[in-house]
């Protein structure tokens, strides 16, 4: 029994630390690997698979969703990866589509031009016309227009976060004020200026005002209400970007406090949205509450599984 149980052991190590290999080496798709084969696709179904919302190649976007016919339109949830601006693609997120379009979500599933040819604001332009191609599209996959959220993690965090604060992304790509219902952003840098890393000078060095790259900047009272995740563990980007984005969102007239969870890394929220790690609540928890609290309760439609 004892050699069993440290087989057992010795797996999930293994398993924790294929994650963190991936996550760190942005080879995302063995994390969907993992989640595909340990929870299955029970429950849930690509409606849209290599899809694009506009001529270019990056500009792709994929659809999951609940199995089965809705009995009335379904929130929705526009998750933008992260991956530095310089790597990364929808197709290798599903298993956030999984997780959510198990919860009676309809997922959308975005990507953005990468550096050099996607740096700022041209991530940021690509964004808000994914947003607009969800708006438009929706209702075909039977999203409620009405409970629309924007979800990222690290570089899509701070995507989502900018184009809820500052209007002009999505007001250019037509997308009305209001229609985003709440922003969760996971790991994400909100106030980074001077640029420490390779990956923020590659995207953001070349502005000349560089006030006008920081989500910060553009904190205020009346923007849509957010979730703002991170690990104490985080040295990639560091958690004090969630406490000053939040303090000064309050400020502002928006009551926002971090969710800041113990002995978390970069990665750790994304690692807790799939399985076999989201039996660490300490994410889907305060995300599912979040969207809830904002007029999209949970409805399951199925338990992982195959």
């Amino acid at each position: 029994m004892v050699w069993i149980l440290g087989i057992v052991a010795m797996l999930a190590a293994a398993l924790v630390g294929i994650w963190h290999y991936a996550i760190n080496n942005n080879a995302v798709a063995l994390l969907d690997g993992v989640d595909r084969v340990v929870g299955g696709t029970r429950g849930t179904r690509t409606a849209l698979a290599d899809g694009h919302y506009g001529p270019l190649a990056d500009q792709r976007i994929e659809v999951v969703v609940p199995d089965g016919a809705a009995t009335a339109p379904r929130p929705v949830i526009v998750f933008i990866h992260g991956g530095g601006w310089h790597s990364g693609t929808p197709g290798e997120y599903h298993f956030i589509g999984r997780t959510f379009a198990r919860q009676g979500y309809v997922v959308v599933l975005v990507g953005y031009r990468m550096v050099p040819e996607g740096a700022y604001p041209r991530m940021l332009e690509d964004s808000a016309l994914a947003v607009a191609w969800t708006r438009e599209h929706l209702a075909e996959f039977g999203g409620d227009p009405e409970r629309v959220f924007l979800m990222g993690h690290s570089a899509g965090a701070y995507n989502v976060v900018m184009l809820a604060l500052e209007r002009q992304w999505l007001g250019r790509a037509g997308v009305p004020e209001g229609f985003v219902k709440g922003v969760i952003g996971l790991s994400g840098p909100y106030d980074f200026y001077p640029f420490t890393s390779d990956s923020a000078r590659a995207a953001f060095a070349h502005v000349a005002d560089p006030a006008l790259t920081q989500p910060i900047h553009f904190a205020r009272g009346d923007a849509p209400p957010m979730l703002l995740l991170t690990g104490d563990a985080d040295t990639t980007v560091k958690p004090r970007n969630s406490f000053a984005l939040a303090k000064a969102l309050t400020a502002a007239g928006l009551p926002t406090a971090p969710v800041v969870l113990a002995g978390v890394d970069h990665a750790g929220p994304v690692l807790k949205l799939a399985q076999p790690f989201m039996r660490d609540r300490r994410v889907i928890d305060p995300v599912l509450a979040f969207l809830a609290a904002h007029g999209a309760p949970s409805a399951p439609v199925q338990a992982a599984g195959r």
